[in-house]
C-alpha cells in the first residue's frame, strides 16, 4: 500500500511543480515585456535627445547606432526619424520626432493553448523635441 502512495505523491509533486515552472516563466516572461516596452520608450527619449544635440538631419545612422545601444535586439528598419520641417538642413531645423514601429516583443515560455516564441504586437513609440544645436560638436557628443 505505501508503494502505491508513493507513486501518487510523485504524481501529484510533478503536476504542481508543472504549474509552478509555468507560473514562474510567466512572470519572468512578463517582466521581460515591461522591461522591453520601457527600454523601447527610453530608446526613443535618448535618439531624440541625441538628434536635437549632436546628429545631423542627413544622417540618422548615428541615431539609430545610439538607440540600439539601449535596446540591441532593435531593427534600424523600425526606427523613424523625422526632421521639421521637412528637407531642413543644420542651420534651419527646428525640431525632431523619433518613433519605432511595428516592434514585436518574443513570448518564451508556454502558456496553456498557446504555444512558444509567439510574437507579440507592441505599440508606436514616439518621442518629439525641439533642436538646440546647429552644429556637431565632438567634445559633446
Amino acid at each position: 500500500m505505501k508503494r502505491r502512495q508513493a507513486g501518487a505523491a510523485m504524481i501529484e509533486f510533478t503536476l504542481v511543480l508543472l504549474l509552478f515552472l509555468m507560473f514562474l516563466f510567466g512572470i519572468l516572461d512578463f517582466s521581460r515585456l515591461l522591461y522591453t516596452w520601457q527600454m523601447a520608450n527610453e530608446a526613443t527619449r535618448e535618439g531624440a535627445r541625441y538628434a536635437v544635440a549632436c546628429a545631423e538631419p542627413n544622417n540618422s545612422k548615428r541615431i539609430t547606432d545610439r538607440m540600439q545601444a539601449l535596446l540591441p535586439q532593435l531593427d534600424p528598419s523600425k526606427i523613424n526619424v523625422v526632421w521639421e520641417p521637412g528637407g531642413c538642413n543644420s542651420e534651419n531645423c527646428e525640431a525632431v520626432t523619433v518613433s519605432i514601429k511595428n516592434m514585436q516583443f518574443n513570448w518564451i515560455s508556454p502558456i496553456v493553448g498557446i504555444g512558444a516564441n509567439q510574437l507579440i504586437p507592441m505599440p508606436s513609440f514616439s518621442t518629439y523635441l525641439q533642436r538646440e544645436m546647429m552644429n556637431y560638436n565632438d567634445l559633446i557628443c
